[in-house]
C-alpha cells in the first residue's frame, strides 16, 4: 500500500467553486515526480472520461457506454463506476425529457450507484448551467466518499486530482466555454444514438 506523509501535508485545502491553486496538469506533473512507478501511471489513468478511448479504437463509441475494465485501483474502479452510471443516467432523462422517436440511447442505464441515479435525474430538470453545478457537486461528493478516510494513502492525491479538473470546470461555467462544454456533451450523447452505434460489452 502506497502512503504519502510528507507529499499530502503540503496540498492546499480545496472547496468547491473556489479558483484552483494550480491546474491540474501541473498537480499531475508534479505528483508523478512524487509517487511510487505504480501509482504515478494509476494518476495518469484519472479522467472525468469514465474510460478514455485508446487513439487506436472506434472513436465513433462513446467511451462511457463500455464495461469498465479493472485498473488496480479500488479508488479508480469506483469512480469510473460512478460516472458511467450518471453519463448513462443522463443521457436516458434526456431522451424522455426531448421525447424523441427512434434510437435508443446506447447503453441501458444501471440503477446504481443510486446518488448517479439521482444527479443525473435532478440535472436534467434544471437550466444547462444549473444542471452542470449539480452534477460536479456531486462528483465532488463522490470522490470524497471513495477516497476514504486514510488521509495519507494514495487515494487522497487521486481524489486531488479530480478535484482540481473540477473546480476548472467549475471556472468555465462563468464564459461561454462552459455552456458549449455542456451543449457538447449532451450533442455527443444524442448523435451517439441517432448513429446507430452499437457498444462494446453489456451493461453491468
Amino acid at each position: 500500500m502506497s502512503y504519502y506523509y510528507y507529499f499530502v501535508p503540503q496540498l492546499s485545502h480545496l472547496i468547491y467553486g473556489q479558483a484552483p491553486p494550480m491546474s491540474s496538469e501541473e498537480f499531475k506533473a508534479l505528483a508523478v515526480t512524487l509517487l511510487s512507478d505504480e501509482d504515478a501511471a494509476l494518476i495518469s489513468m484519472l479522467s472525468l472520461d469514465p474510460q478514455p478511448l485508446d487513439s487506436q479504437e472506434d472513436s465513433s463509441i462513446p467511451s462511457y457506454a463500455q464495461v469498465i475494465t479493472p485498473s488496480g485501483s479500488d479508488f479508480i474502479d469506483g469512480w469510473r463506476e460512478w460516472e458511467r452510471s450518471l453519463r448513462l443516467n443522463l443521457a436516458k432523462y434526456r431522451y424522455a425529457k426531448l421525447k424523441r422517436q427512434g434510437g435508443t440511447a446506447p447503453v441501458d442505464a444501471p440503477n446504481f450507484p443510486a446518488e448517479a441515479v439521482a444527479t443525473a435525474t435532478k440535472a436534467v430538470q434544471e437550466s444547462p448551467l444549473e444542471g452542470e453545478i449539480i452534477i460536479d457537486k456531486a462528483r465532488w461528493s463522490a470522490i470524497e466518499a471513495l477516497q476514504g478516510t486514510d488521509h495519507f494513502y494514495r487515494n487522497t492525491v487521486f481524489a486531488y486530482y479530480l478535484k482540481l479538473i473540477i473546480l476548472e470546470r467549475y471556472a468555465l461555467f462563468e464564459t461561454e466555454t462552459g455552456f458549449s462544454e455542456y451543449k457538447l456533451l449532451y450533442t455527443s450523447i444524442l448523435e451517439s444514438a441517432n448513429t446507430g452505434a452499437s457498444p462494446r460489452g453489456e451493461p453491468t
